[in-house]
């Protein structure tokens, strides 16, 4: 049965259609451009970022399937599926491996299920992430997913969401000690280097313009950021820049602060 939609609010954004707008989406409205216009005001690298972040994510699944044997997993905080999401990358070299996406945001969930309809192996379940023990036990999660076996979790880009530290680190604690071992943490996170250069003054002033505003982002420190790892055997080359992790060769567009303000790791779970 599908989950019941919450009603939409037009006029106020959300953390995903905000990112749908950084990707250069069409799933989201004009509270969200609004949005997007003051982030490029202060990081007008913010797009190209965004980009990253997606190459950091298909390279991450791609290693896990490829060459982990990775058949399954469990998209945390989803957003909208886009160009090469989480289960295009992974069916390309699994056709039968199971996805799952969770989202909160109701119009992410009818967009997500609209769009996946007709592909059996992905599915899409409408949760809060915050509630991993009603996530985890989710219709479709219990259905597509075998928690006994190994599993590649994605938190990407959500986790700085969660303003107190305290319930972060208990969020990711509670999901990773679900997974069996030789499962994967898949986790990307905004940082504030804290050192006086360009990327913390970005990193600053963003976390500082959208505090209290329902789209509050924290830029934590590299030690808090690695600590989610906590327990965990990071791969080489541990906890990095996004555009650091396994590049595919030369760059093609250049580096500006914000590439400086995200850190990405993928941890085995032992």
């Amino acid at each position: 049965m599908a989950d019941p939609l919450a009603p939409v609010d037009f006029d106020r954004p959300s953390n995903a259609r905000v990112y749908d707008a950084l990707m250069g989406g069409r799933d989201h409205y004009a509270a969200d451009r609004a949005v997007l216009n003051q982030i490029l005001e202060l990081a007008p690298g913010a797009q190209t970022m965004a980009q990253e972040v997606r190459h950091w994510l298909v390279r991450a699944v791609r290693m896990l399937t490829g060459r982990l044997g990775i058949d399954q997993f469990l998209d945390l905080g989803s957003g909208f599926p886009t160009v090469e999401n989480t289960h295009q990358v992974v069916q390309r070299v699994k056709p039968e491996a199971h996805v799952v996406y969770v989202d909160h945001d109701p119009v992410v969930q009818a967009h997500g299920r609209a769009l996946l309809a007709e592909n059996d192996y992905t599915h899409m379940a409408g949760a809060d992430l915050l509630d991993p023990e009603r996530t985890l036990a989710h219709p479709e999660v219990t259905a597509h997913l075998d928690l006994t076996r190994p599993l590649g979790l994605i938190l990407c880009a959500v986790v700085h969401h969660i303003p107190d530290f305290a319930v972060a680190q208990a969020v990711v604690k509670a999901y990773v000690d679900a997974l069996a071992p030789g499962s994967f943490l898949v986790l990307l996170h905004q940082y504030n280097p804290a050192d006086g250069s360009e990327a913390a003054s970005v990193a600053s002033a963003l976390e500082a313009r959208f505090a209290a505003t329902g789209l509050d982002t924290v830029y934590r420190t590299r030690e808090e950021i690695t600590s989610l790892f906590g327990g965990l055997e990071l791969l080489p080359p541990g906890v990095t820049h996004p555009h650091l992790w396994w590049p595919d060769g030369p760059r093609l567009a250049p580096l500006s602060a914000v590439n400086f303000a995200t850190l990405a790791g993928v941890a085995r779970v032992p």
